[in-house]
């Protein structure tokens, strides 16, 4: 399978509490829900389309929560029913049960369970959110794609995908589009380590 990371991103890298104010409010973050005014049935149909790509899910445990708290009570929501039923995997050593079936909880070595999980037949391995866990990942260098939607709010505070420490990392657009709602989705495929050159020199 291939890994694909699906992230909602503020312009200044923000990934923490898109959906709703109280979706995520650890670390005293007040700002969240910033995604929801930009959304539109363009963009919800292009998630429709990648979520029908995937064939396992894979979380944090934090994402992994909000996402059984809420999805099993959607049931009128045209992506209940595929997120309710493909295998989930949920990265925690803390979790000792998941109800939300069918989920296999990984602990431990993560990388090479999903490693793992990467070698069998499928088409994708998404995470949605779990931003931790998908930066691990990508240090890791076990992330194909990126999937980013970046909403053109700047909130200032909160957790991010790229903090300062950020691994190293080259990437190869493959698409950009702009949604009415204002949304940049842009989806780059994962080359490796950057390479650096100085600006004029050999012309």
């Amino acid at each position: 399978m291939k890994l694909v990371v699906q992230e909602f991103l503020t312009l200044d890298g923000v990934s923490q509490g898109p959906g709703a104010p109280d979706e995520d409010t650890s670390g005293g973050f007040t700002r969240g829900g910033w995604f929801v005014p930009h959304l539109d049935e363009e963009f919800e149909r292009l998630a429709g389309e990648w979520l029908g790509e995937a064939d396992a899910l894979l979380f944090g445990r934090r994402t992994y929560e909000n996402f059984a708290r809420d999805w099993p009570t959607m049931t009128d929501h045209p992506f209940a029913p595929v997120l309710n039923g493909l295998p989930k995997y949920v990265a925690s050593n803390t979790l000792t049960e998941a109800s939300w079936d069918p989920t296999t909880i990984l602990s431990g070595d993560v990388p090479a369970q999903v490693a793992e999980l990467k070698r069998r037949p499928g088409r994708d391995l998404q995470i949605h959110g779990s931003a931790d866990l998908a930066r691990s990942l990508l240090a890791a260098g076990l992330v194909d794609e990126l999937r980013l939607a970046i909403a053109p709010v700047v909130v200032g505070e909160g957790r991010r995908l790229f903090p300062e420490g950020a691994a190293p990392t080259a990437l190869r657009p493959l698409s950009t589009r702009t949604t009415p709602g204002g949304l940049s989705v842009q989806i780059f495929t994962v080359t490796g380590r950057p390479e650096y050159g100085t600006y004029g020199a050999g012309a």
